[in-house]
């Protein structure tokens, strides 16, 4: 019995040993798996501190990976909230963004475009690409120096295409239908905006016929170009329109014998808009009920529109006025003025005593003073005198200068044949 005992406590103190010393290995073999270093680490779960002194370049380890973060600008963000949720020093940011002119457009990143964000394994910033557009990227690449920042660009191929619409209901719905982008919509419509007055003259039948760059990437559309070449029929009078830059780097259109399309004034304030009230000196005031003189044109369209200035001017007048509510007046060269009226609001850069270029947005159309309802009254005097807006003849720009003129025809004439092809063809194909 007395032996059975003491075989039975030897073999329970070998049990308990080996239980001591299994549990032993294991928990070495635990700690020696914790001081390895890891092979990858996650990024967005970095907390890096604050780092005071200029960024040392990055101290590049063989056993840890970099990590790459891509990632699409929302809107409300900026470069110092990406920075912050991913760890990375605005000490960085900020030497970062002050290397050159390309890294401080950083400050204005813009939703939609993207990011990719490449760190090492310490938490470094070792490069930035910034994708403005999928053709443009910035990229800034981390030195023994400091940053360096580079601009890069996609290759793109140019095309040449064309395209032919008759109008049924208005310019933007049938240039929609026959495949016209909003950019080269407006294109055509400020090109001939000084002798067609889309609000007013447009009628069923009339056509146009455009050749246009079309700018490919990677063999697909990215989008479309210039216009090159345009033919608009009004009411049966052709208009051509020929783009020519001049040796002296000068760029604008041309009817095929030099002449500028491009006049003193545009023929409308306002893109595509309806005339509610033409001049008349003999019109009943919708509100006042009695006769008043109508001295501009109304034009009808919705709250918002951009109103622009018709001619090259300085504004002398920006404020409310009577009856006309919020209003513009520009002064042009010696004799000329215009007057826009009933204005939603201004346009906070356009102010009384500022310089304004012929096209450029001064307000936007509202229904302040007396007006039914929201709508443009514009005005046109010279010497201080009303004149019809619709019938009065523009001055001129200058034509295409006498040395130049010879190297115009010969530029152009090709453009001017492809138009008339394109118009004989196409019309036969629609009949």
């Amino acid at each position: 019995m007395q032996n059975k005992l003491i075989n039975s406590l030897i073999l329970g103190l070998g049990i308990t040993i080996i239980a001591t010393a299994s549990h032993a290995l294991i928990n070495a073999t635990s700690d020696d798996s914790k001081a390895k270093p890891q092979q990858s680490r996650i990024v967005q779960s970095l907390t890096l501190p604050e780092r005071q002194e200029k960024p040392q370049p990055p101290q590049q380890s063989s056993n840890q990976s970099e990590s790459l973060i891509e990632h699409t600008i929302k809107s409300g963000e900026n470069l110092a909230i990406i920075f912050s949720k991913l760890g990375l020093s605005k000490t960085t940011l900020h030497h970062m963004i002050e290397t050159n002119h390309l890294t401080r457009k950083l400050n204005s990143i813009r939703p939609g475009q993207k990011l990719k964000i490449r760190i090492d394994g310490q938490g470094n910033l070792v490069e930035l690409l910034l994708e403005k557009n999928p053709i443009q990227s910035i990229i800034i690449s981390r030195s023994d120096s400091g940053f360096t920042a580079k601009k890069v660009s996609k290759e793109t191929q140019t095309e040449i295409a064309y395209a032919h619409g008759l109008i049924k209901n208005s310019l933007y719905v049938d240039a929609k239908k026959a495949g016209l982008s909003n950019k080269l919509i407006m294109q055509l419509a400020n090109i001939f905006a000084w002798d067609i007055d889309f609000a007013l003259n447009l009628r069923v039948g009339d056509q146009f016929t455009i050749i246009y760059e079309k700018i490919l990437l990677n063999g697909e559309l990215f989008e479309t170009g210039e216009i090159i070449a345009a033919e608009f029929e009004n009411r049966g009078i052709n208009y051509q329109a020929l783009s020519y830059t001049a040796p002296n780097g000068r760029s604008d259109y041309y009817s095929p014998d030099g002449k500028s399309l491009r006049k003193a004034f545009l023929r409308s304030p306002v893109d595509f808009a309806r005339i509610s009230s033409r001049f008349n000196l003999r019109r009943r005031h919708p509100i006042l009920n009695r006769i008043r003189a109508h001295k501009g044109v109304d034009y009808a369209a919705r709250t918002g529109t951009p109103v622009r200035a018709t001619g090259d001017g300085k504004i002398v007048h920006r404020g409310r006025k009577g009856g006309y509510g919020r209003t513009v007046i520009i002064r042009h060269a010696q004799k000329y003025s215009t007057l826009y009226a009933h204005l939603s609001r201004y346009n906070g850069k356009r102010k009384t005593g500022t310089r304004v270029k012929q096209g450029d947005i001064i307000g936007y159309v509202g229904k302040s003073g007396l007006a039914t309802g929201p709508h443009l009254h514009y005005e046109f005097r010279v010497n201080g005198i009303h004149k019809n807006p619709l019938t009065i003849k523009l001055p001129k720009s200058k034509p295409i200068a006498k040395q130049y003129l010879a190297d115009f025809k010969t530029s152009t004439q090709p453009l001017l044949s492809q138009l008339e092809n394109i118009r004989t063809v196409l019309v036969a194909q629609s009949k």
